[in-house]
């Protein structure tokens, strides 16, 4: 059942009525490739995140979800971006919540754990991030901030 639903530049699409500041991790793994998951909220696929908590750092948080989402213990080793588009809206259907886009992409390495699938993910893989971006939709916001992240780190940080 679709929980979440995300809009890009729709006229369509409700009026926003949050803003959440969240995290987005893209773990790497000593082969390049990057910490993937499949959403059970819309079916997407993704890399762990979510919500900043109250009490809770940027980091902490990041670490955090991507242990809630995936099984896999991190450290983070930078910064690519933030990224607030308001054109970019998600649609919580439970309670009818509309945030707009508030993430903060950071890196991070592995340093334990195993996949292991959550709530919110139905499947836990390592990909090539070329592979990753094939399974993504072409409208997905995360597409232009993988592509931030292939542009290298003379690129970074980006605020957008």
């Amino acid at each position: 059942m679709v929980t979440r639903i995300d809009y890009l530049n729709d006229p369509q699409a409700p009026a926003a009525n949050s803003l959440v500041p969240s995290v987005i991790v893209l773990v790497i793994d000593g082969e390049d490739r990057i910490l993937t998951i499949e959403r059970t909220d819309n079916g997407w696929w993704s890399i762990p995140g979510g919500a900043i908590e109250l009490g809770e750092s940027v980091a902490q948080a990041a670490i955090r979800e991507t242990e809630e989402e995936t099984g896999i213990q991190c450290e983070i080793t930078g910064l690519v971006g933030i990224y607030s588009d308001p054109g970019h809206l998600i649609h919580y259907t439970s309670n009818d919540e509309v945030r707009q886009e508030f993430g903060i992409l950071l890196t991070a390495r592995p340093v334990g754990g195993a996949p292991r699938l959550s709530e919110e993910s139905s499947r836990v893989e390592w990909l090539d991030p070329h592979a990753f971006l094939a399974k993504l939709l072409p409208a997905d916001p995360m597409r232009g901030w993988i592509e931030h992240y292939l542009a290298g780190p003379a690129t970074w940080p980006r605020i957008s």
